[in-house]
């Protein structure tokens, strides 16, 4: 996976004019957090937007019921906002390791965007794939798809994303404990313990305490498109 070392790596400023880089990084600022940190509350207000620098953060909100609805997980090359220019949060955001953001203030952004047309076209690119990953989400959230087939593609994606080579397969580099499992597929605990062990009868994948190791990703990718 990508690491940052500094502000400067950040893809947003590849194209952009140097008079808008120099501002950016100039009147933005660097945080760290540790693992299980509360960065975004939904609701609540916040000046920043959070470019993910490194690790790894979970983006969810909250049910009717109170119960926790995993909508993405983002590592380095994300936002974790999901509105730019709204300043009370649509989302909560908690990081599942130690992580460094960039944090730029929201108005800044919006300056920015007014003076560099170029800044303003990433951003609304970045949106339009985050909310096409979503809506592809909500289509398999339905009873239509199989919880085994919804699972294999949320693991498939996350060792896309986050995976690393080892001889047991490809070791999906996070703690994925099952109650977390069961709120990336809005599913119960119990349920999703069922799947993930007909998934590992099938042959998909090894489980080890916290660590899930996918055996074949073509084979998994190829269960999920069934």
């Amino acid at each position: 996976m990508k690491k940052h070392t500094d502000p400067e790596s950040l893809w947003l400023l590849k194209d952009l004019r140097p008079a808008t880089r120099d501002r950016f990084l100039q009147l933005g600022r660097t945080a760290s957090y540790p693992k299980g940190h509360l960065c975004l509350r939904e609701r609540e207000e916040d000046p920043h937007i959070f470019f993910i620098l490194d690790g790894k953060v979970q983006i969810y909100t909250l049910t009717k019921c109170g119960k926790k609805k995993i909508l993405f997980v983002l590592g380095p090359d994300n936002i974790a906002n999901d509105s730019f220019l709204y300043n009370a949060n649509t989302v909560y955001c908690e990081t599942l390791e130690p992580c460094r953001f960039y944090l730029v203030p929201r108005g800044l952004l919006a300056a920015l965007m007014e003076e560099d047309l170029q800044l303003a076209r990433a951003l609304f690119v970045y949106q339009e794939r985050k909310i096409s990953r979503l809506e592809r989400q909500l289509k398999n959230t339905v009873g239509s798809i199989y919880l085994e087939r919804r699972l294999a593609s949320k693991l498939w994606k996350l060792a896309r994303d986050f995976g690393r080579p080892t001889d047991r397969g490809v070791l999906i580099d996070m703690d994925l404990t099952i109650t977390f499992l069961a709120d990336l597929l809005g599913a119960p605990r119990e349920t999703t313990s069922r799947v993930c062990k007909k998934l590992a009868g099938q042959g998909l994948l090894v489980m080890d305490k916290k660590k899930i190791y996918i055996t074949d990703m073509h084979k998994i990718a190829s269960f999920h498109k069934k």
